[in-house]
């Protein structure tokens, strides 16, 4: 069976920097649902498009076609009072609190999807803390790379009528390469989204 639209893709992969050093290669493939519904990059789907288990190929993302230029405006500086210890750089949290947030906050805080056109947070990274102050990066960990990935095709089989309602393979994740879902519905207050430490980067396309 051919890769087309509403078709579940099984994917081995290798993701590397454009001098080839190894960033992500997992051991078990990514499984996504084909055809525009944001589980995989544009390019990637468009050179997937039409082929059959087994095909393989290698090809680079420019920034603007992976995570995105790195934006410094992105970078913010905030009280550490607003945020849940232990603190320690490397911890990801979804959205930046407003000024009048505070450890109370109540969940639905539009503040938590107001800095994404897409209206879903933005994930951000600890990459500072001082005794009073935390700086935060939201920028993707990838953004202005360019990206180089390797990919396999291992299985491809027909979706099902509720994975394409869903929009994502039954029983899985919507997530591309190394990258969580995010949904748009799940608006939760900032404080109570401490995603973990580095291990477990932030996993959306968006």
């Amino acid at each position: 069976m051919k890769i087309e639209k509403n078709t579940i893709v099984s994917l081995r992969y290798k993701l590397t920097d454009a001098q080839n050093n190894v960033i992500e290669e997992p051991d078990s493939p990514m499984v996504y649902l084909h055809g525009g519904y944001d589980g995989t990059f544009p390019k990637i789907e468009s050179l997937l498009d039409g082929q059959d288990i087994g095909y393989e190929a290698t090809i680079q993302l420019e920034p603007n076609e992976a995570f995105g230029e790195y934006d410094p405006e992105l970078l913010k500086i905030e009280p550490r009072a607003r945020f849940p210890e232990p603190l320690e750089v490397g911890m990801q949290f979804e959205g930046v609190p407003d000024a009048d947030t505070s450890l109370d906050n109540e969940p639905d805080n539009p503040s938590a999807s107001a800095d994404d056109s897409d209206d879903e947070p933005l994930i951000y990274t600890v990459t500072d803390v001082a005794d009073s102050q935390v700086v935060l990066d939201g920028n993707h960990p990838l953004a202005g790379m360019a990206l180089r990935f390797w990919v396999q095709v291992k299985d491809v089989r027909a979706a099902t009528e509720d994975e394409i309602e869903n929009r994502h393979p039954e029983g899985g994740e919507n997530f591309t390469f190394g990258m969580p879902n995010d949904d748009a519905d799940d608006e939760e207050d900032f404080l109570e989204q401490a995603l973990g430490l580095q291990g477990q980067a932030p996993r959306t396309l968006h």
